[in-house]
């Protein structure tokens, strides 16, 4: 039979884990005003070292420019929304939401991720 201090144990070992695995900020992307059809202007709440955007349709990310919160992408045709958005901590992992920015995505509005940071 196990005893009461391997059962408290036990139980304070999981509560510690559970503990540290909700301790992650919401990763939100600000698509600032002036953003439009050709360009996405974006401020994400986290300083990170890289953001890529991936049109629907699309296999490829496409590379932003800026750094730490302020990134842009810039196109000669219109995006096309949804956008996926990949980024790279300043750790060197990265996360993946494949439906970051949505198909009417409005400037000038905030939108929660699914990644964790």
């Amino acid at each position: 039979m196990a005893s009461s201090f391997s059962i408290l144990l036990v139980v304070v070992t999981l509560v510690a884990l559970l503990a540290v695995g909700s301790c992650g900020t919401d990763f939100t992307v600000h698509v600032e005003k002036g953003s439009c059809p050709t360009k996405l202007s974006l401020v994400t709440n986290v300083e990170v070292s890289e953001v890529e955007i991936r049109e629907k349709g699309s296999n490829d990310f496409l590379e932003c420019k800026g750094s730490g919160t302020k990134w842009t992408l810039e196109s000669k045709e219109p995006l096309k929304g949804p956008f996926a958005v990949r980024l790279t901590l300043k750790n060197g992992g990265y996360r993946v939401d494949d439906a970051a920015i949505p198909e009417e995505w409005k400037a000038d509005s905030v939108y929660k991720t699914k990644i964790q940071v």
